[in-house]
Parts: C-alpha cells; sequence; structure tokens
C-alpha cells in the first residue's frame, strides 16, 4: 500500500483461518469491523452484553456476509466478573489473531461501574485492561497476534486526575472522557514497552477512529437533536472502523497509532496519527499500569520495560 493512499476497508487482505475479537461489536464502528472481518473469512468473537444485541448484529452481518463465522462473548466491560467470563469463552477457542478493544462510553452522566468505578475510567480502560491483561496468555499462542486498544483525539486534552481516580470529589463528564482516552493512550504505550521487554511476539497498537457519527455520542447534548446533520460532514461509522481494520490487519509498527489523515485528524482514510506527549509519558504510563492492577486485582504478569 502506497503511503500517501492511506487505508481503507478495500486494503483488507484474506483473513481465512483467524480469529478475532471485537469489543461492542453490536453498533457502530465495532459492527463495521465485524462486517469487514467477517467478508474476508476470518471467524469473529462478538463481545455483546447480551443475546438479543448479539442476535440482531449477526443478523444484519449475515445481510452482508452470508456465511459469516459468528459466535457471541457475552461481555459487559463495566462488570470485572462479566470480563473474567468472557475470557473463558475466548480460551476454548483454538487461537485468538487479534483482540480489538472497540467498545466504550462517551459523556454519560455520573454512573458506577458494578465494582463501583466511575463508568467512562471503568468501561473504557479498566475493562479493558482486564480484558486484554487476562488473555495474554492465549495471544501468546498465536504467532503475531495483535491487541489493537482504541483511543480518540480528544486524549490531547486529557488529563489524568490522580488523586481521583474515581470521580468522588466531582465529576465533570467532558473531562472525564478525555482523560479515559488518555488513558487508553497510556496503556498501549506501556503495554507495548512491556512486550517488547519480554520479548513477546504480541503486538500492541493503537487507533483512533477520528469524529465518527454513531451512537457513541448519544449523550452529548444539543449533539442528539442536530447529529443527524452534522453527521455528513464526519465520518460514517463504515469510515471511522477503517482506523481500526489497518490496527488489526495492515502493515503496522508495534507500538504504532492509527487514525485519519484528513483535516485534523477528523475524517479520512487511515494511516499513522499523532499522540499527545501526555500519552507519552513513561512516568505517567506506569503509574496508570500500577494502579490498573491494584485496582482490577489483575496483573498481567509483563515486567517493567
Amino acid at each position: 500500500m502506497p503511503a500517501s493512499a492511506g487505508f481503507t476497508a478495500a486494503d483488507v487482505r484474506d483473513q481465512s483461518g483467524k480469529t478475532f475479537i471485537v469489543t461492542g461489536a453490536n453498533a457502530g464502528i465495532g459492527l463495521e469491523t465485524s462486517r469487514v472481518l467477517a467478508l474476508r473469512g476470518a471467524r469473529v468473537l462478538l463481545g455483546c452484553r447480551n443475546a438479543a444485541t448479539f442476535e440482531a448484529a449477526a443478523v444484519d452481518l449475515r445481510h452482508s456476509a452470508p456465511r459469516a463465522d459468528l459466535a457471541w462473548m457475552p461481555l459487559d466491560l463495566a462488570d470485572l466478573d462479566s470480563v473474567r467470563a468472557a475470557v473463558a469463552v475466548a480460551q476454548q477457542e483454538a487461537r485468538i489473531d487479534g483482540l480489538i478493544n472497540n467498545a466504550g462510553v462517551m459523556i454519560p452522566p455520573l454512573t458506577r461501574t458494578r465494582q463501583g468505578f466511575e463508568l467512562q475510567f471503568g468501561v473504557n480502560h479498566l475493562g479493558p485492561f482486564a480484558l486484554t491483561s487476562l488473555l495474554l496468555p492465549k495471544l501468546a499462542e498465536t504467532q503475531g497476534a495483535r491487541v489493537v486498544i482504541t483511543s480518540s483525539i480528544a486524549h490531547f486534552k486529557g488529563r489524568m486526575e490522580w488523586d481521583d481516580l474515581n470521580a468522588e470529589a466531582g465529576y465533570r463528564r467532558a473531562a472525564r472522557y478525555r482523560s479515559s482516552k488518555l488513558a487508553n493512550a497510556l496503556h498501549l504505550f506501556e503495554l507495548d514497552r512491556r512486550l517488547r521487554a519480554a520479548n513477546s511476539h504480541i503486538v500492541a497498537v493503537g487507533c483512533h477512529p477520528g469524529v465518527a457519527y454513531t451512537r457513541l455520542g448519544r449523550h452529548v447534548g444539543i449533539a442528539q437533536w442536530v447529529g443527524p446533520l452534522v453527521g455528513r460532514f464526519l465520518n460514517t461509522a463504515v469510515q471511522g472502523a477503517w482506523p481500526t481494520l489497518q490496527a488489526a490487519t495492515g502493515d503496522v509498527e508495534p507500538g504504532g497509532y492509527y487514525g485519519p489523515t484528513g483535516l485534523a485528524q477528523a475524517r479520512g482514510v487511515s494511516g499513522p496519527a499523532r499522540r499527545g506527549e501526555s500519552a507519552l509519558d513513561p512516568v505517567a504510563a506506569r503509574r496508570l499500569w500500577d494502579i490498573s492492577v491494584q485496582l482490577t486485582g489483575i496483573d498481567p504478569g509483563l515486567p517493567p520495560a
């Protein structure tokens, strides 16, 4: 693929014989990512919270890919017990070639996960951290397996609220979203460093969808009303999936980060993307890693880089 051309779904090669996990696979970017993978012959485990959302997604996907090899992986990232149960399901697979951490929440009212964490930090970071950590041994069984971590251009303005990660002292929903997306970027940075230090063949890759019109923004005030109009100027869910697909299947750099290459990284074909300095801070990345181990009670077993 010429560097100037950018990456789209058309660049996804045949994936026959491979198995991918896609979280939040029942809608938006997760659904479109799953569609392309299924069309290219992959087996796709759809991470969905309940059977109804899985069945609806499966029906939708099979309209495009009648022979799609799909399976339900029950998963609620707001519940660490559900994460553990999902891992048990995934471990029954013959192989896992890619874990695509796509699911997330954006700017909801103050809500807590089952374990009591602020919802955005819990679902966007702690849940994927736990899922990734528990699946590393399974991923290690397949040469070149990948972990895809989804951040956002919102991470540029993110700030880790180290003294109040659980929003006990206050809750500004947009600031907490930005913080959770910075946490994703720091997770990618530290996971890549530790995998390299351990000489692991697992590849950690990051991506962001730019500004895509999906259900993720359903809590964003006026966007609930003008979204369909504004959406005409944003990435569609189909286009928003291109960076995810590049991270999961394309020729990538370990630890690389991919996103839309158009104006302000908001839309367009996928390619290498920029990260803020705060996303590449080794001290903050290690601190977040240690805190995540403490809060989840799950240690990935990777020594510091």
